[in-house]
Parts: C-alpha cells; sequence; structure tokens
C-alpha cells in the first residue's frame, strides 16, 4: 500500500474539492446554502474515498461508492451550471475533472476485482 496522497487518483479528487470550495464560496447565497454545501461536501467525501479504498484489503466497495458519489457531485455541478451559479468554463473543468477520476476508479476497480487477493 503506498501512499494515498502520491495516486494519480488522489491528485486529481483533491483538484476537484478544491474547485468545489473555491466555487462555493462565489455562489449566491441561497444555492449556496441548498447545493453549495452539499456539493462541497461529496467532492471532501471523495477524497476521503480515495483513502478509503488505499488502505483497505478489498478496495472495491470503497470504489464502488467513490464511483456512485461522483455522478452525485456531477450532478451538483451541472445543477450549479444550469442555476448560472458557476461559469461555462468552470463547469468544464469540473466535468473534465470527474471524468478522469472516473477512468482512474474504474481502471483501479478492474485491475482489484481481476487480481487475487493479497
Amino acid at each position: 500500500m503506498g501512499l494515498h496522497t502520491a495516486l494519480p487518483i488522489y491528485k486529481v479528487t483533491y483538484d476537484l474539492a478544491l474547485l468545489a470550495a473555491t466555487l462555493t464560496r462565489n455562489m449566491p447565497r441561497d444555492i449556496k446554502a441548498l447545493y453549495g454545501r452539499m456539493l462541497a461536501a461529496e467532492c471532501a467525501e471523495l477524497v476521503l474515498l480515495v483513502y478509503r479504498a488505499n488502505c483497505a484489503r478489498d478496495k472495491v466497495p470503497h470504489l464502488d461508492a467513490l464511483l456512485e458519489r461522483l455522478q452525485v457531485a456531477e450532478l451538483l455541478f451541472r445543477l450549479a451550471h444550469d442555476l448560472k451559479s458557476i461559469s461555462q468554463r468552470h463547469y468544464a473543468a469540473a466535468i473534465a475533472l470527474t471524468g478522469n477520476i472516473g477512468k482512474q476508479a474504474n481502471g483501479w476497480r478492474k485491475s482489484t476485482a481481476s487480481s487475487p487477493a493479497a
């Protein structure tokens, strides 16, 4: 088990959490109260799930949870964009990061599921 902060998926997930926190700060008060806090919390949970997956013997449940919560984060970013609380540029950056995280998580899940337990 390597240090979780050295994992490429951790770095991208952290970038997403940082983006969410930054964007939430500039949202209108009513949107921030409803969706902004949820968005920041979901992205923070993604970082924790990368850590948990890295530490666990059975990584698949944590990676499944990560992929599910990633879908929720994408939905919240889309809502924020559709409500004109974040710009097209920020939305595109967020979706690029979520796509990258999804690819890495699926690859990690496939390699873990196919390899014998250590």
